[in-house]
């Protein structure tokens, strides 16, 4: 099983020059790595991270942030239109396909535990908490707290199938 607390850093590694998804990823991790050091050769790296992060989000049409919270070992196989508030935070190793939105309602913003695995088109939206180990289906509206192993799918999403661990 996929571990939701300890990262596994080679879902991240690029396979090949042409790999959109992994080289947003780099250019986030590049620009948190050097965004606090105060050299002039990491002032050029972090500057090098914000122009290759716009290059990226433009070719993969991702509104990820500089500053997104999100633990290491994220998959983003079609990273096309996903949008993930920078305030949210995501757990280790999760997976999120294309057109997903992890957004504010209402003030609040989404804290998505580790391994969580969201279809596409999902909407994660407002103060809630999003458990381990959950799947979300695709096109799901989670407006709601999910507990940790439980599957939701539907709108407004609902749990249609809990882990027997």
């Amino acid at each position: 099983m996929v571990s939701s607390t300890e990262p596994d850093w080679q879902r991240e590694k690029s396979m090949r020059f042409w790999d959109p998804s992994r080289k947003l990823l780099k250019s986030i991790r590049d620009y948190q790595k050097y965004r606090n050091k105060k050299s002039y050769v990491m002032s050029f790296y972090k500057n090098l991270a914000v122009i290759r992060h716009r290059f990226w989000s433009i070719v993969t049409g991702a509104d990820i942030q500089l500053n997104s919270q999100i633990d290491g070992g994220l998959l983003i196989p079609h990273p096309n239109g996903i949008v993930i508030h920078p305030k949210s935070t995501i757990g280790p190793n999760c997976l999120i396909f294309q057109q997903v939105t992890i957004g504010e309602k209402d003030g609040g913003i989404p804290k998505i535990g580790g391994h969580v695995d969201i279809g596409a088109g999902a909407k994660v939206l407002g103060g809630i908490v999003i458990g381990n180990h959950v799947c979300i289906g695709a096109n799901a509206v989670v407006i709601n707290d999910v507990a940790d192993g439980c599957t939701v799918a539907g709108i407004p999403a609902r749990v249609i199938s809990k882990s027997k661990n």
